[in-house]
């Protein structure tokens, strides 16, 4: 292999091996093995249970009392045993105000944890693409370690001939050392973006796949805005929170209802020394009739009225918010295709204006200087080029979010068109 060639194989990347790990693989463990996901999860099926008890409120319920002692007045023991039931008949639409109310509490907790979840994978995909562009940092200095130690070597033997001075084997070594001063602390910053890595994805990382699944992502601003406005979690959400606040109101209202009940109870009673026990039974209609409350709910009925209100507001502004995210997050998505598409071309430049000056450097045209300009302009412009891919990543990532489209499904493989490819056309 040529000595630009190794250079040129640090933008590259390098063909990953087979077992290289892919985003979607980094996705689909971090989907399984998160422990903050694990725990939203655990705490909206916690939350899955408030309907089930608010309609118990509206269901029979039973209970038994009994107790026993020994009555010294008396010189001989006593107990008293019951059984009471009671069954609502009707509430004063206190139940199913309430069961509206969790559900809806459900439903909004639900939206909370896709949001959940697609922070982290947002997370996820922040720290594989940081870490592809360190591993990939690590590669090209390498690659040109080895580039300028040839160019080293190749320098003293001109210079044993007379065809170069010590100056420039100096320069030559000067810059080998920097680059090796280099690699060290590319080696350094990968070593702490792996560990950022692993506590994100839950494995240590090896070798990242370069070539990551292209997600479908929006055709245009425009579509990207309504998809927020529909779809963003947080926007759905507040949404929910204030069809759950809007019951509430019904619910607070029902407090000022009667309400209905049927009951009975069954139970034994009496003392051992004076013949045994009783027993005796006991049913009927209860109605609760609320008269006065002192204000107690006419203030709770306003006090969730306000809340409804504010629920509204926060609905403005979430989707406001969701629309300054998608727009941002549209905009970076444009300009990070826009450097990885100059940054190819920088490369392809670069590439090409190193060979030029290696081939003219031979025949004395150009001078150990040029050469060493050349190899610096190639390795930012690499360098560049991976953070480009990158930042394309993160950039997408952030649109799907704020688009409410971010899930373990969206780094599938799929044939949808890449930014890159809808710019060109």
């Amino acid at each position: 292999m040529n000595r630009l060639a190794l250079l040129a194989a640090g933008m590259a990347c390098i063909a990953a091996p087979v077992s290289a790990e892919t985003l979607r693989d980094a996705v689909a463990a971090a989907y399984d093995t998160n422990p903050q996901l694990a725990e939203a999860r655990a705490r909206q099926e916690a939350l899955a249970e408030t309907p089930e008890q608010a309609r118990a409120q509206g269901r029979l319920t039973a209970e038994a009392d009994g107790s026993g002692g020994y009555d010294r007045s008396d010189y001989g023991k006593g107990g008293v045993g019951s059984v009471s039931a009671t069954l609502p008949i009707w509430t004063g639409g206190r139940v199913p105000a309430a069961v509206r109310a969790a559900k809806g509490d459900v439903a909004a907790g639900a939206a909370g944890l896709r949001d959940t979840e697609a922070g982290v994978l947002e997370t996820v995909v922040g720290a594989y693409a940081d870490l592809l562009y360190a591993q990939q940092a690590v590669d090209v200095a390498r690659a040109d370690i080895d580039l300028l130690g040839r160019q080293v070597a190749e320098a003293r033997s001109r210079y044993a001939l007379g065809q170069a001075t010590r100056t420039d084997v100096a320069q030559l070594e000067a810059q080998h050392a920097a680059a090796i001063a280099t690699l060290a602390d590319a080696q350094g910053s990968a070593a702490g973006v792996a560990a950022t890595y692993r506590a994100a994805v839950g494995h240590d990382p090896g070798a990242l796949e370069s070539q990551s699944p292209r997600p479908a992502l929006p055709a245009d601003l425009g579509t990207a805005r309504r998809w927020a406005i529909d779809a963003n979690p947080l926007v759905r959400q507040q949404r929910l929170t204030a069809q759950a606040d809007a019951a509430r109101i019904a619910q607070q209202r029902a407090e000022g209802n009667p309400s209905l009940a049927l009951g009975g109870t069954y139970g034994y009673a009496g003392s051992g020394r004076l013949g045994g026990y009783n027993d005796g039974a006991v049913a009927g209609v209860t109605l609760k009739v609320p008269l006065l409350t002192g204000g107690l709910v006419a203030s709770r009925v306003r006090q969730a009225e306000a809340t409804y209100r504010a629920d509204r507001f926060a609905t403005d502004a979430a989707e406001r918010e969701a629309t300054r995210s998608v727009e941002t997050a549209w905009a970076n998505l444009i300009a990070a295709g826009a450097r990885a598409d100059a940054g190819t071309q920088a490369v392809d430049a670069a590439t090409l204006a190193l060979k030029g000056v290696r081939a003219e450097y031979a025949f004395s045209l150009r001078t150990t200087t040029e050469i060493l300009i050349a190899d610096e302009s190639l390795r930012s412009a690499q360098l560049a080029l991976a953070r480009s891919h990158s930042d394309l990543l993160i950039a997408q990532a952030a649109l799907l979010r704020a688009a409410g489209r971010l899930d373990r499904d969206s780094y599938e493989i799929t044939d949808a068109p890449t930014l890159n490819q809808r710019i060109a056309s």
